[in-house]
């Protein structure tokens, strides 16, 4: 049931923007927002490809996890209903598993963070080695925040790009509002990407590029 409610279905829901607005991220304004902030330890870089401008993380043990991150425009936070973006994966973390403890490294991921008031809310969609698309995995609820890592991807062959649409007032209200299509949304404020493979001690790689939001 989740698969149909919140996998492929809904991350592929509209080919077209909803209200024909759309607006480029570029993929150089992404900056770290979680781990080491400069240096080599920041292993992600800005490449140029016949396709277009992309970015590239290569994660190698024991290196430290970071987390990438942009802002979503002030003028858009609250108008956002799909977000776009296309990644391919280069390495897989060796038994990366997101649902079993100890071992959740993702090949590549892209986090959605939502906020209200104090409260951050996130979506974080993986591209699995091994957990199956649509499984809600490592569920955090507390005061400040409410997370969910939701199985986007699973497996496959290495450097295919994938294109995702996330319908992401839809996804925030099963997510977190019990699927009340009427409950409020609150802003979506940032986009995250990262690949890792710090638990299980092997090496990750993955690229994205495309990032479009649409309104």
């Amino acid at each position: 049931m989740l698969a149909a409610v919140l996998g492929l279905p809904l991350a592929q829901a509209h080919a077209e923007p909803p209200g024909g607005g759309v607006r480029a991220l570029d993929v150089r304004s992404f900056r770290p927002v979680e781990g080491p902030t400069s240096g080599p330890a920041v292993y992600y870089r800005v490449e140029e490809w016949p396709t277009g401008v992309g970015l590239s993380g290569r994660y190698r043990p024991p290196m430290e996890t970071v987390t990438m991150g942009i802002d979503v425009p002030e003028d858009l936070r609250g108008r956002v209903r799909q977000v776009r973006w296309r990644w391919r994966v280069r390495t897989f973390p060796t038994g990366g598993d997101e649902c079993t403890p100890g071992r959740g490294d993702s090949a590549a991921s892209v986090s959605l963070a939502f906020k209200r008031g104090l409260k951050w809310y996130v979506l974080r969609y993986v591209w699995s080695p091994l957990t199956a698309a649509g499984s809600v995995c490592d569920r955090k609820r507390t005061l400040f925040v409410a997370r969910d890592i939701i199985v986007l991807k699973s497996g496959g062959l290495p450097d295919v790009w994938r294109e995702e649409i996330v319908d992401v007032r839809r996804a925030f209200v099963e997510h977190f509002e019990d699927g009340d299509l009427a409950a409020d949304v609150p802003d979506l404020v940032g986009i995250g990407v990262m690949t890792d493979g710090d638990q299980t001690n092997s090496e990750s790689a993955a690229d994205w590029a495309g990032f479009e939001l649409r309104y």
